[in-house]
């Protein structure tokens, strides 16, 4: 009997996730993008390789330190990981550099948005950014150079810096003097030019007006760098009384204090000026990355909000729910005669979801509204809802996940806000995250108390669910709303209910449900009716799921995978995943929609859920997964996978090797990208209701 847990049946993660970015240059490279749109997938190319340093580069430097080793899921230590990282990462940063500098920035020229270097301007427009200089940079502006009184400056997280070599006119002595560059003020400024765009970066004006910060020093150089530090914030929850104020300091901490993990520099940086920097910042050379492109990449994500459609994707108009339209009754009567579903970003969420909570905020028959909010947008509109229903005299309890990483900070602003407006305001669950997708309204009708819940895959956030693919739920089925009301007061009493009609609620029994719908795979399969599950998530890196997986492939189960990033699952192995087809697709929208098929001999089963299959959601966060019953709706779901299946161009197949192999259109076959698909959906589906 095979050891399906042996380390030789996984992919490190790590890897993996760095595939997944490598998948995300690739769509920079792809010309049937837009050319600024091809720029932002630059920029989120740089963003994710951020966050990667940020918390898995730092987590395995942590375990160094420590002395505390864990082993990979492939069975490697912390060292040799971080060796196969930078091997991995060189040339994909050098791949970057060149799809910038000799692709996209001389397209941007051609279409008239331009970056100049301050030498090369006439008169007239050195004179403009000289005065910018004196007006908004000069006041703002603090050099640190180093001496007796003066010890190494804090350098915040991935802030721009500039290093100055000074040689001191006085004491003729060589001086290394560093300035951090404010994040108040743009990078890119703007020339008074009628023909276009035309652009400064900031560091430039710095160094041509360096003079007047310096008086009576010679500036021999002035040289770019940035550092990335440690961010994944740990919060001793048994020792914090408050948790909002220990969060609060522990954000400041990420900006300022905690670890550096990587030091990144332009090409012709001094030597003695990165050894210095290395010293201090206790790293070593194989923690520096050198550029020949500009630092700090994410701020050009401005150039994607200039008014410039033909550089941008054409924008689309959602479909809309016509059942929910119309007077504020309509809404909850068609939620409460059917189930609905709907495919997020081609169905709109503003008709949709926060119509939903828009017209419970206001509706007097409404009594009740609790919501788990994970992560949404500052100006969210779901917040005002919330607030207007609490001034409106309804009950509203929100559960906000004050650990959603990157967003803390963000979080506890409009969670005070919330708290201000009358919502109860409930932080999660002791050492869990509150990652699950719910919203649960309680209205008087006639003489009963009817409940109406929304499930979702994705966030309450507006912004993102133009963005992201997310699947939601409505129903008012008696049996979804006890167990809705069974969460809600897991979140508040911590008590751990069992009986569940329709949830599967992760850490209490998802782990379980999924291990049994497996193994009922495995025993329903037959070589006559052959098992399937077919899965759609966005990571899928668990010790457990991934053998009872292979399991199932050796059982004569047939397994297809759609997992958008990591995935440490080996698929096509001879006599062990031979039945398994992983693949991963990308495209304009962020696949995140989590939908999950289990043929059932017959009787199939379809499952959406906030869960992907891994460690962390299964085990350290509340999730939940929930059946869909309607025919209808689990036919849409089926037609929804296989759309996603059938793309031939936007697709990966992974390889047992753990490298991908993108997909073509075979001879004869015809180009077919699923998110297009979904979006001449849209256009027909208007046509015919304009002809109707």
């Amino acid at each position: 009997m095979k050891n399906l847990k042996d380390n030789k049946y996984f992919i490190n993660r790590e890897i993996s996730l760095i595939d997944f970015n490598e998948r995300v240059l690739y769509e920079a490279m792809d010309e049937r993008h837009p050319l600024l749109e091809r720029l932002k997938f630059c920029t989120i190319f740089s963003s994710n390789i951020d966050e990667f340093f940020m918390i898995r580069v730092a987590g395995l430097k942590g375990q160094i330190e420590s002395n505390v080793i864990e082993l990979s899921y492939d069975g490697k230590a912390p060292k040799e990981q971080l060796a196969d990282i930078r091997r991995k990462l060189i040339p994909l940063f050098e791949l970057h550099s060149k799809i910038l500098m000799e692709d996209i920035f001389p397209k941007l020229k051609e279409n008239k948005i331009e970056f100049h270097l301050y030498n090369e301007l006439n008169t007239e427009d050195k004179l403009f950014l000289n005065d910018y200089f004196d007006k908004y940079c000069f006041p703002v502006l603090t050099p640190l150079s180093l001496g007796p009184t003066n010890p190494f400056p804090h350098l915040i997280n991935r802030s721009l810096n500039i290093a100055f070599i000074l040689n001191d006119n006085t004491s003729k002595e060589e001086i290394f003097s560093f300035l951090l560059t404010p994040n108040f003020l743009p990078r890119l400024i703007r020339l008074p030019k009628q023909d276009g765009y035309h652009f400064v970066l900031f560091e430039e004006i710095i160094k041509a007006n360096a003079y007047k910060i310096y008086p009576g020093m010679e500036i021999i150089g002035a040289y770019n760098f940035r550092v990335t530090r440690d961010a994944d914030i740990e919060i001793a929850e048994d020792e914090a009384e408050d948790l909002l104020s220990e969060i609060s300091e522990q954000i400041k901490l990420r900006r300022w204090g905690m670890a550096p993990v990587r030091l990144e520099v332009n090409s012709h940086f001094p030597n003695d000026l990165l050894d210095f920097l290395n010293q201090y910042l206790n790293l070593t050379d194989d923690d520096v990355y050198v550029y020949d492109r500009p630092l700090n990449l994410p701020d050009f994500m401005e150039l994607t909000r200039l008014e410039l459609p033909t550089l941008k994707d054409a924008p689309f108009s959602p479909r809309i729910l016509q059942d929910f339209q119309g007077g504020n009754e309509n809404i909850f009567t068609a939620i409460s005669q059917n189930d609905y579903l709907v495919h997020h970003p081609f169905d709109s969420f503003s008709n949709s979801v926060l119509r939903f909570l828009n017209i419970a905020s206001a509706d007097p028959d409404v009594l009740l509204i609790k919501i788990t909010l994970y992560r949404t947008d500052p100006k969210s509109p779901i917040l005002e809802a919330l607030k207007l229903a609490a001034e409106n005299g309804k009950s509203v309890t929100a559960f906000v996940e004050l650990k959603a990483r990157f967003d803390e900070e963000n979080n506890i602003v409009w969670a005070k806000k919330l708290e201000k407006s009358g919502v109860h305001v409930v932080y999660g669950v002791p050492h869990l995250k509150t990652h699950c997708k719910i919203a649960y309204v309680v209205r008087r009708e006639q003489d009963i108390f009817r409940t109406y819940v929304h499930l979702s895959t994705g966030n309450y956030n507006q912004v993102t669910s133009r963005l992201y693919t997310d699947v939601g739920f409505f129903t008012s089925n008696p049996d979804f709303a006890k167990d809705a009301a069974l969460l809600f007061n897991f979140l508040t009493s911590y008590a751990h209910p069992a009986d569940w009609k329709n949830f599967a609620v992760a850490p209490i029994n998802l782990y379980q449900k999924l291990v049994y719908l497996i193994d009922r795979e495995i025993e329903k399969s037959t070589p006559e009716n052959p098992g399937l599950i077919f899965a759609k998530m966005n990571q899928l890196a668990h010790r457990e799921i991934i053998p009872k997986l292979y399991e199932a492939s050796m059982a004569g189960v047939k397994i297809q995978l759609l997992v958008r990033g990591v995935c440490c699952l080996r698929p096509g192995m001879p006599e062990i995943s031979e039945n398994i087809e992983v693949r991963s697709i990308l495209g304009r929208f962020l696949e995140h929609s989590r939908i999950f098929y289990f043929k059932n001999g017959g009787e199939e089963e379809f499952y959406l859920s906030s869960a992907d299959w891994m460690s962390r959601n299964l085990h350290n966060r509340v999730e939940v997964m929930f059946p869909i019953y309607h025919k209808n709706l689990r036919n849409t779901l089926w037609n929804t996978l296989n759309t996603y299946w059938k793309d031939n161009t936007k697709s990966w197949r992974l390889n047992p090797d753990g490298t991908y192999t993108k997909l073509t259109p075979q001879e004869g076959e015809k180009s077919f990208i699923a998110q297009e698909f979904f979006l001449e959906q849209i256009k027909n589906h208007r046509n015919k209701s304009k002809k109707q």
